[in-house]
């Protein structure tokens, strides 16, 4: 069924519902594990155009996920963490997803309202409107 899973991950609570469902899929279809995260500071956006170090929170941000990744395969996953910085997050996650050949998107969504929504904006809606690949997405909180 599934080949390759993406899982965007925004190193906030929400990530461990997604990764808690997308588990025992992975599981039951062998699925490969693909996660990214897209570093979204002022040092990430202009790191290559101003040829900045890294900034703590990019260092943050690639620490949390090789934790994670590090996690899932310590459980017998596959898996490969991917941080990038100086993109949207949407353009980002649907590069990696090409890139990788990913068969599946799966992530949480924060449960926003529709106004916060707007002003906000949301990855998970530009997400589906997007592309073609099947999204599976976590509501991961009532609030």
């Amino acid at each position: 069924m599934y080949k390759k899973i993406l899982i965007p991950l925004d190193n906030s609570p929400t990530d461990t519902k997604i990764l808690e469902h997308i588990r025992p899929l992975a599981k039951m279809t062998k699925a490969k594990l693909v996660l990214v995260h897209v570093a979204e500071g002022f040092a990430a956006r202009l790191q290559d155009e101003l040829n900045l170090a890294d900034s703590e929170e990019m260092t943050g941000d690639q620490a949390y996920l090789d934790a994670v990744r590090d996690a899932l395969a310590r459980d017998g996953f596959s898996v490969k963490g991917v941080l990038l910085q100086g993109k949207e997050p949407v353009d980002g996650i649907l590069a990696v997803a090409e890139q990788e050949e990913c068969d599946l998107i799966a992530m949480s969504t924060h449960g926003h309202g529709f106004i916060k929504d707007v002003i906000l904006g949301s990855v998970a809606d530009t997400l589906r409107h997007r592309t073609g690949i099947p999204i599976l997405m976590i509501r991961a909180s009532l609030k």
